[in-house]
């Protein structure tokens, strides 16, 4: 049963579990081991070299579905990753294949007709394709938005890759999930030992879909965040740098900067600011149409067309101060 308060870190890891016994998935994501005694949640941390804060940002997430660590408390990027990738193994590697098992054996438990065998054959195949899914999905994730993310940690960005691709791929596959159980629930008579064990893996089937959930939310809340931060303080980090070399080298402010209209300016300053063209277009009070036009027009007197490019320009054309992009 959940004990819904906000966990710190000088609470016993003991109470914590005592209280909220469905954390005991997260420790094991987090790489923690039972066996801890009465050390408080910031020295089981330290002892397992877990970043405290997130620890606690996910836990408490976990036990109250709210957000609320400090504003000022970045979380750890490689604490999310190990968390992540911990979780996948955990779902791949065991809760997806033994699911299946305890659903093989249920409609296995009483003798059927080749009728109701040819069912329940369907049934596994609905639930492979649902677990098939699950897979592509995670091992998406760990061929190209992990590698991505070690990248940013290395001070390494990738021209083809951001966290608005990952969110364009992120989703969970509940469709096939709730196909699944309404089958199970309405269309599956039996004996009583059969209907026992199909009531069993129905239960650990909604359980699953439970942790799918609280998993995606961990990533849409957490980790994508911490990877837009760090997109943007490697941004940040390139422009100060070609800004300095412009600088060094006698650069001066382009001459074109006079050929741009004020509207065009605008359009410059919200583009550099993350704004999208329906975006600009709701800011600037004008219609979609004329947003895109501007931005042609921008490319054609200035020959930029990256946001890279036009994010350099303003800054060196006193467009937008550094301090003044989104964070």
């Amino acid at each position: 049963m959940k004990h819904l308060k906000q966990y710190e870190a000088k609470d016993k890891m003991i109470a914590l579990i005592r209280d909220n016994y469905n954390v005991l998935q997260s420790l094991g994501s987090f790489g923690i081991n039972l066996g801890f005694g009465d050390k408080t949640v910031e020295e089981v941390c330290k002892e397992h070299e877990v970043d405290t804060c997130t620890f606690l940002a996910i836990v408490n997430y976990t036990v109250n579905g709210e957000l609320d660590q400090g504003e000022n408390e970045p979380l750890s990027v490689p604490t999310l990753m190990k968390y992540l990738q911990a979780s996948h193994n955990y779902f791949l590697g065991f809760q997806l294949p033994s699911t299946r098992q305890e659903l093989a054996e249920a409609l296995n438990t009483q003798n059927s007709s080749s009728k109701q065998g040819n069912v329940e054959s369907l049934i596994l195949k609905l639930y492979d394709n649902y677990a098939r899914a699950i897979t592509l999905h995670m091992r998406y994730e760990e061929k190209m938005v992990f590698p991505y993310v070690e990248g940013l940690l290395k001070g390494i960005a990738s021209g083809k890759y951001n966290v608005d691709t990952y969110s364009k791929h992120h989703g969970q596959e509940s469709e096939r999930l709730r196909e699944l159980k309404g089958i199970l629930i309405r269309y599956l008579p039996g004996n009583e030992l059969h209907s026992q064990k199909l009531l069993a893996v129905l239960y650990r089937i909604y359980n699953n879909e439970d942790w799918l959930r609280l998993h995606a939310e961990v990533e849409e809340r957490f980790f994508m965040p911490a990877i837009r931060l760090l997109e943007q303080q490697l941004m940040k980090e390139n422009i100060t740098a070609k800004i300095n070399s412009m600088v060094h080298a006698g650069a001066t402010p382009e001459s074109n900067n006079d050929q741009l209209s004020e509207r065009e300016k605008e359009v410059i300053v919200a583009l550099v600011q993350g704004m999208s063209n329906k975006e600009i277009a709701a800011h600037l009070h004008i219609s979609l149409n004329t947003a895109l036009t501007h931005r042609r027009n921008i490319a054609a007197k200035l020959q930029i067309h990256s946001p890279a490019g036009l994010t350099i320009y303003a800054i060196v054309n006193k467009l937008i101060d550094l301090d003044d992009l989104t964070t």
